[in-house]
């Protein structure tokens, strides 16, 4: 005899969430992968550091809250962008954020979490460990 299966009710269209946009997730050069290796590296050398791979990338916590993802065969965006989070972004930040060319401007709102930052060159290596680092700061918050 068989049994009966028991169906999950349906959901409202209220209940359902608006599915967002997939994001963009090209592949990366060999630079950006070398980039990103030295990126890592550095973020693997601050205390309470772990790292686990995510989609083509490699997400980087500090305890349980992720706050940076670097990318290892694919990006997110620009195909030489790394992404970082701040939960909220801080009203300087912000502000910095907003004239910093390559941080993705479609993401910075007085609510972003994730923004996207840009390598060009050796030379946006700094900044982009600065601003690493203060998502780092602002994770065990």
């Amino acid at each position: 005899m068989l049994k009966s299966k028991k169906r999950k009710p349906k959901r409202t269209t209220k209940a359902r969430k608006a599915k967002r946009p997939r994001p963009r997730m090209p592949r990366i050069s060999e630079e950006m992968k070398q980039w990103s290796a030295m990126l890592g590296h550095e973020l693997s050398e601050l205390p309470q550091v772990s790292s686990r791979p995510m989609f083509g990338l490699r997400g980087f916590y500090r305890g349980k809250k992720i706050f940076a993802a670097l990318p290892v065969t694919r990006a997110i965006g620009a195909a030489n962008a790394f992404i970082f989070r701040f939960e909220p972004l801080p009203a300087e930040l912000l502000e910095l954020a907003k004239k910093e060319p390559r941080i993705s401007a479609e993401r910075v709102l007085p609510g972003a979490r994730w923004l996207s930052f840009e390598l060009n060159s050796e030379e946006d290596f700094r900044d982009a460990l600065w601003w690493l680092n203060h998502a780092y700061e602002h994770a065990h918050h």
